[in-house]
């Protein structure tokens, strides 16, 4: 693979990841959605559905990591860094282009969720579960969780391990189904077993942090909500933002490291 296919791949295919993932959040977040509190469910299957479209999508170009902790596992097993750098850009450049097409499809939704009184707070207006949750995230705005993840509890050695084993698992996972073996991308079955192990980790070890388990994901959807023109949005948290980075880069190396002791 040419560094331009990997950057070309690794953009577009994280651009489609975090359309659908952030789009599935929008929609059960956004008060003018149609599938407004469709619940965890529907957003631990709608995470899994965009991976698994977006590895397909991806993998003939780049084999698809999306993700900078797969790179870096795949670094780590392989002993190959070379093309980290490329990949790292593509990525977190497709998340941020992800989370622009999710603001601009969602745009008369945003607009209507966060100047709506009981959304946002005002002269008159009731306590609401948004602004609780807005209280409790220090800083986090009330459209926040659609770009990026944040603790129902702030514990920071919790929160980071919850991340870590959260990724650890991912990666073991992609890595004993041979992700990107001779350099040949996913097999036929290998994106939709990735994206049902996707699944099981939003519905199982995603309750704590939201499951970043991808710096990326997180990361690049962070710095556009900093960015957009959204009224009221509040803060972007960062002082948060450091875990869903470092805990997945930990997770996906600690897993490279059993792979290759146990599995290699």
């Amino acid at each position: 693979m040419s560094s331009s296919d990997i950057f070309i791949g690794e953009t577009i295919g994280t651009a489609i990841l975090i359309l659908l993932g952030g789009g599935v959040c929008a929609a059960v977040t956004l008060k003018a959605s149609k599938a407004r509190n469709a619940g965890w469910l529907a957003i631990a299957f709608g995470w899994g559905f965009a991976v698994m479209t977006a590895v397909y999508i991806a993998g003939p170009l780049s084999g698809a990591h999306l993700n900078p902790a797969v790179t870096v596992a795949l670094a780590v097993k392989d002993g190959e860094w070379s093309n980290v750098p490329v990949y790292f850009a593509g990525e977190f450049l497709g998340a941020m282009i992800g989370a622009a097409l999710v603001w601009v499809a969602y745009y008369g939704q945003f607009h209507a969720h966060l100047t709506d009184k009981e959304i946002v707070g005002g002269p008159g207006a009731q306590t609401t579960t948004a602004k609780a949750v807005e209280a409790q995230e220090k800083g986090a705005g009330p459209v926040l969780g659609i770009f990026s993840t944040g603790p129902e509890i702030r514990n920071t050695a919790q929160n980071l391990a919850t991340e870590i084993i959260g990724t650890f698992v991912l990666l073991l996972a992609i890595l004993t189904q041979g992700l990107n073996d001779a350099g040949n991308g996913l097999g036929v079955l290998g994106g939709l077993i990735t994206a049902l192990v996707v699944v099981s980790i939003g519905l199982s070890l995603g309750g704590p942090t939201g499951y970043a388990i991808n710096p990326a994901r997180d990361l690049g959807p962070r710095v556009v909500h900093a960015l957009l023109p959204l009224p009221n949005k509040g803060g972007s948290d960062w002082s948060y933002a450091w875990i869903p980075v470092v805990g997945p880069l930990i997770g996906g190396a600690i897993a490279a490291g059993l792979y290759n002791v146990a599995f290699a």
